[in-house]
Parts: structure tokens; C-alpha cells; sequence
């Protein structure tokens, strides 16, 4: 079964989409080519995408929605896309702890392949995406993806999802001393950190 991972971060080469995309060919068994949509060749990636047996989508949640590389690439792909339709598949992550915060940014590629035909397939959706796989939590994620890929090599459509097994307060603790100490790093105090006029003056 030949498949196509395309990760949609606009991080791409140095992002977490891409340490979650690498996991995931851990158990992959089948052919698998892995392209970045923020340097890739558009017409190129729509031609591969139309030739897999399935596509897996990996991106990260931007603004409660899908990044705009990935959007575009969705566009070009709906109108180049042949009469072949491969299983789109999709593996997001997000900074927020629960890992609900990805559905509606899963809706839009439902949608996605509802318009174009093609099947939709399996899901997971990460929380705590951009701490748990630097914790003694990421076997969690590890078990997911191997589940995740086992479902798409039989042809089954499952949806997963992980966070880390943490309160909800104990995350916002930890998250909060995080960015206040990666503000820190740049001359940014707490306070100025809590307002939306961050970025006045850099």
C-alpha cells in the first residue's frame, strides 16, 4: 500500500509535525514517501497525492483551523484531483491540553474529502502537542501511532486521541512557567507577555 505523508506545518523542516511523522514510520510496514508542503513543488504534490493509496495529513492547529500551506495545497489538490481518490487520513497536534481543541481543523478535511470524493479515514489528535513528546508521557503517543498505523494498513477508520495524563491545572502551571521564562530569553516580562500588544516595537 503506498502512502503519502504530508506535513503541513509552517515549520515544517524543524517542527513538531515532523518528529510526529517520523514516529509514525516507525510502524508503518508499507511503502511511504514523506514531502513538506511549505517547500514543496504544488503541482508536484498534487500529482503524488492523486498517485497514493493514501494520503496522511500531519500539521499542527493554527487559529482552531488548518494552516494556511495546507489549506492552499487542499485547494490545488481539489482542482487538479483525477479520477483516482485516495484515503485521506490525518494526524494533528495542538498546544492546548485537550486534545477536542483539533476537531473543527478534522471537520475541515471531512469536508474536504466529502466535496472531492475521496474516503475519509483514520484520526488522532494530539494534545499537549508541543510539550508531551519531550515528557516521560511520549510511550502514550507511541502506542497511538501504532494503532493509527495499524488501522490504515487494514483499511479501517478509527479516531484516537492523546494528551498527557496530567490536571488540567498542572498543565497550565507548567505551561505558563514555560512561556514565561521563554519570554525571558528575549527580554520579555510576564506582564507584557498577558497583553495583545506583544509584538509593538519588535
Amino acid at each position: 500500500m503506498n502512502l503519502l505523508i504530508l506535513n503541513g506545518s509552517p515549520r515544517a523542516p524543524r517542527s513538531n509535525s515532523k518528529r510526529y511523522a517520523e514516529a509514525f514510520c516507525r510502524y508503518w510496514r508499507g511503502a511511504v514517501e514523506t514531502e513538506h508542503l511549505l517547500r514543496g513543488d504544488v503541482n508536484a504534490l498534487c500529482a503524488k497525492a492523486g498517485a497514493a493509496d493514501q494520503v496522511l495529513l500531519v500539521f499542527p492547529l493554527y487559529a482552531d483551523g488548518l494552516p494556511t500551506v495546507l489549506l492552499s495545497f487542499l485547494k490545488a489538490w481539489e482542482r487538479s484531483m483525477g479520477e483516482k481518490k485516495p484515503t485521506v487520513s490525518v494526524l494533528i497536534n495542538c498546544g492546548f491540553y485537550e486534545p477536542e481543541q483539533n476537531r473543527v481543523a478534522v471537520d475541515m478535511v471531512r469536508l474536504f474529502c466529502k466535496q472531492t470524493g475521496c474516503p475519509f479515514g483514520s484520526v488522532l489528535a494530539i494534545g499537549s502537542g508541543e510539550a508531551i513528546l519531550d515528557t516521560p508521557f511520549r510511550f502514550l503517543v507511541g502506542r497511538k501511532l501504532r494503532k493509527l498505523a495499524g488501522a490504515m494498513a487494514r483499511g479501517r477508520a478509527v479516531s484516537l486521541q492523546c494528551t498527557m495524563p496530567i490536571s488540567k491545572g498542572m498543565f497550565l502551571r507548567a505551561s505558563t512557567t514555560y512561556w514565561t521564562r521563554y519570554g525571558q530569553r528575549f527580554g520579555r516580562t510576564a506582564a507584557e507577555l498577558d497583553t495583545m500588544d506583544i509584538e509593538e516595537g519588535t
